[in-house]
C-alpha cells in the first residue's frame, strides 16, 4: 500500500474530508457511494461499483427489489425455470418468454 502523506482529523460527527486531489485521481464525485472494508488495522475506502448479485458482472444491470441483476443472469434463471427465450432483432432488449413444459 502506498502512503499519500496526507493526514486528516475526524470531526465530532465522525466525518473527514477526502482531499480533492484524491477524489480527482479516483474519479469520486459528490454523491458517489464509497464501500468500506477493514483488514487487520486498516480501513479501506473503495468507490462503490454495483454488480450482479449472482455473478459479480457489472454490465447491463437491472434493479430488482433493491438488488442488481444482469440480463445474462435473468436469461439463465429463466432457462433454469423452464422458459424458452426467443430474441430477435425486433425483441432485442425486450425479451420474449415462452413456457416450455419441463416436467
Amino acid at each position: 500500500m502506498k502512503s499519500t502523506g496526507i493526514v486528516r482529523k475526524i470531526d465530532q460527527l465522525g466525518r473527514m474530508v477526502l482531499p480533492s486531489e484524491l477524489r480527482a485521481s479516483f474519479n469520486i464525485n459528490e454523491g458517489d457511494a464509497l464501500e468500506i472494508f477493514t483488514s487487520n488495522d486498516m480501513i479501506v475506502l473503495k468507490k462503490y461499483m454495483p454488480s450482479d448479485i449472482f455473478t459479480g458482472e457489472m454490465e447491463d444491470l437491472i434493479d430488482y427489489k433493491g438488488k442488481k441483476v444482469s440480463r445474462n443472469s435473468i436469461r439463465e434463471l429463466a432457462r433454469l425455470a423452464g422458459f424458452r427465450l426467443e430474441e430477435t432483432a425486433e425483441t432485442l432488449g425486450t425479451d420474449s418468454f415462452e413456457t416450455e413444459d419441463i416436467l
